[in-house]
């Protein structure tokens, strides 16, 4: 199954706060570069449509950990977080965060491919998830955490919630690592077979 008809599945799994999901969904479609962005400028899935990739990556991630280790979580609130989690990387509506890059020497030696636009009005970009969400859908404390803190300790603002994470919240920060650095890096899991054999 192709990355559009995984998103169009789990866009199903809301129900409780459908119409307003569905709203913010709608407007992210039709008023801002959702579909297309790219996930960063030069790491990870730095290509057309890679914010939607890495965003149905995480959530079908959460959804498995959740199976696993949360079930008391709900689906919904797993694709909410999920699918939104990155969500301020388009921008604003209208004002695009990246923008193509036309210099061909950063594109060529940087691997450079998009650049950040001169006159996006700045904010950290999980505030401006939760900013943009907030318009729309209402959120309970541990989604907006969630949302807020899913980069975890590795971001030096992030400290102030450490040790004080909700469940949803390691849930998101976890999906988030494991699908970037596990599945978008085609990193392969060997287990050390000699190791478990002495």
């Amino acid at each position: 199954m192709g990355i559009k008809e995984r998103y169009e599945e789990l866009k199903k799994r809301v129900d409780k706060r459908k119409k307003e999901f569905d709203a913010f969904i709608s407007m992210l479609e039709k008023e801002t570069s959702w579909l297309t962005s790219p996930a960063s400028t030069r790491f990870h899935l730095n290509k057309e449509a890679g914010l939607l990739e890495h965003s149905v990556g995480v959530t079908e991630t959460m959804l498995r950990l959740r199976g696993v280790l949360a079930q008391e979580i709900s689906e919904e609130a797993c694709v909410i977080v999920g699918l939104l989690h990155d969500v301020g990387k388009i921008g604003m509506p209208g004002r695009p965060r990246y923008l193509k890059n036309d210099n061909d020497w950063e594109i060529r030696n940087r691997g450079i491919t998009y650049k950040i636009n001169p006159k996006e009005v700045y904010m950290g970009l999980a505030s401006r998830s939760l900013y943009l969400i907030g318009k729309y859908i209402p959120l309970s404390d541990s989604e907006a955490q969630a949302i807020l803190y899913h980069d975890g300790q590795y971001i030096e603002a992030n400290k102030e919630v450490a040790h004080h994470e909700a469940p949803l919240t390691l849930l998101a920060h976890f999906a988030d690592f494991w699908t970037t650095h596990i599945f978008e890096e085609g990193r392969q899991i060997k287990e050390d077979v000699n190791y478990y054999n002495r």
